[in-house]
């Protein structure tokens, strides 16, 4: 699938052309951009797409081997369907106290052993029991052929697991729970004729360092050809590998849409605009409860943000304001901290 510009006018912004397409994987160029710009796009589509991921779990009652931190650990890595992710609220943006429809998502588990084998408990054994915007979202991913998923935890006969799961969205620079992407190749100038690396080897770099298969979409550079300083990589090749709980297409739409979300609020501090908030939404990534330990509403808004140079918190050894997430900085006077 080729992206061509139409007859007649000049061939200006992206061009993305898809080399292979799967289930799970895209693989494609992107062109008439710079690498800054394709870079950020990489970065943006492993840490900034917003997913859901299990992110508080309630212990009702479990009788296995494992800790309750364990098991709610392994749960919080189990990928889930985030189709039409937009229509969850963070839980920093919702009213209510903790979670509820709008901001999360509960899943219970419930198993108890009660034969002499061995019994383990998957994946599937996560049941959704509150509303949400559709039928797949919220649902673990469950990739092999028996249905199965990933395994959670095995009991023994008379042990039980009871817990109420409540999964929120987020993005992976908080947590790689919420990563949509399991790997994302990224590759410019595969015959290195910008010498952007300095390739170390022994006796022969041809036979010690082969080419990618993305070099047979580029001519080789000529044996003694002057070196261009001027010249500037112009086709990016991307591999964008999903776990499941996006399409890659959908991930990709995503990571353009947060790109956008960013420029725009960088554009708006250079503009100076007074009118913040009042049309558009306004990109700040941040965890769902938030760093001072609140359940939602505002995050940190009150601590977190204040610097040294600021006006509010606790004084510091630099000026008003040495408060942090987690109270008073070390030079503050309030904190257990100062000396």
């Amino acid at each position: 699938m080729d992206y061509d510009a139409m007859d007649g006018l000049e061939d200006v912004g992206p061009r993305v052309t898809v080399r292979e397409a799967a289930k799970n994987s895209v693989d494609f160029t992107l062109t008439n951009v710079d690498l800054a710009f394709a870079n950020s796009l990489r970065r943006i589509i492993l840490a900034e797409v917003p997913t859901m991921a299990i992110d508080l779990v309630e212990v009702e009652a479990n009788t296995s081997v494992l800790a309750d931190e364990f098991i709610a650990h392994r749960l919080g890595l189990i990928p889930l369907n985030s189709k039409d992710v937009d229509s969850i609220l963070y839980t920093r943006d919702c009213d209510c106290e903790q979670y509820c429809d709008n901001c999360s998502i509960t899943l219970t588990l419930h198993a108890r052993c009660t034969g002499t084998e061995i019994m383990k408990v998957y994946a599937r054994d996560l049941v959704i029991s509150s509303v949400t915007p559709n039928d797949e979202i919220g649902r673990p991913v469950i990739g092999d052929l028996e249905g199965l998923g990933a395994v959670i935890a095995k009991l023994r006969q008379g042990q039980e697991l009871r817990m109420k799961c409540i999964a929120k969205k987020g993005i992976a620079k908080e947590h790689a729970k919420w990563a949509p992407t399991s790997a994302v190749g990224f590759e410019y100038d595969p015959h290195n004729k910008l010498r952007h690396l300095d390739l170390w080897y022994e006796e022969d770099p041809i036979k010690e360092w082969p080419k990618s298969k993305n070099a047979a979409w580029e001519e080789a550079p000529l044996e003694g050809a002057a070196f261009n300083y001027n010249a500037q990589p112009e086709v990016f090749y991307f591999e964008v590998e999903s776990i499941g709980n996006l399409e890659p297409d959908a991930v990709i739409q995503q990571g353009i849409k947060v790109m956008q979300q960013k420029l725009a609020a960088v554009i708006q501090e250079l503009a100076g605009d007074e009118g913040r908030g009042g049309g558009g939404e306004e990109y700040e990534p941040r965890s769902p409860t938030g760093m001072n330990g609140g359940t939602g509403g505002d995050y940190a808004m009150e601590g977190g943000y204040t610097t040294p140079y600021g006006n509010g918190g606790g004084a510091s050894a630099w000026g008003g304001g040495g408060q942090t997430p987690y109270g008073a900085t070390p030079y503050g006077q309030n904190g257990g901290w100062a000396g």
